[in-house]
């Protein structure tokens, strides 16, 4: 796909502050015809901009209040076999390969700090991991976001369809 425009981009933001809003809707928003609104979410699925329409949640508040961030040094070429024994743990929310002193970066989450001590010790258990180290998060400074840096690469103009009306 090629680089997101404004129309993409006020797009993804209409649907950021209202993920029910349908086509038309988005249409007033964004002062651009309907058919162009869903032309352009297509695109956007088919390219995998938008992945989908599901709610947000936020662990937190689903009673998993201890999130911590775990780095795991792994066995030479053991990347398929930690991936399987991690996707295995449900408190692992993300997990990343990673460049520098460590091989791997999770992010877990936990009801408690025993709860945590728990998934910490299975994700030892994988005979794959040779070291892990957790920073428990003490809180959130920035929350997750991908509109700034979608709209700091964007023209400032929204292009207009003659058929809006």
């Amino acid at each position: 796909m090629a680089e997101l425009d404004a129309l993409d981009l006020a797009l993804i933001t209409a649907l950021r502050e209202n993920p029910r809003a349908g086509a038309l809707e988005l249409s007033r928003v964004t002062r651009v015809a309907r058919a162009t609104v869903e032309s352009r979410l297509k695109r956007m699925e088919q390219a995998g901009v938008i992945t989908g329409y599901g709610p947000d949640i936020d662990v937190t508040a689903a009673g998993f209040t201890v999130l911590a961030f775990v780095t795991l040094s792994i066995a030479q070429g053991a990347l398929d076999a930690v991936q399987a024994d991690l996707a295995a743990i449900p408190a692992v929310l993300e997990a990343y390969a990673v460049t520098g002193s460590a091989d791997v970066v999770c992010k877990v989450a936990a009801t408690s700090h025993a709860d945590l001590q728990q998934v910490l010790l299975r994700i030892d258990s994988s005979p794959s991991v040779a070291r892990s180290t957790s920073a428990i998060a003490l809180s959130t400074v920035i929350t997750p976001r991908d509109l700034p840096l979608l709209t700091s690469r964007a023209p400032a103009t929204v292009p207009r369809s003659p058929a809006f009306r």
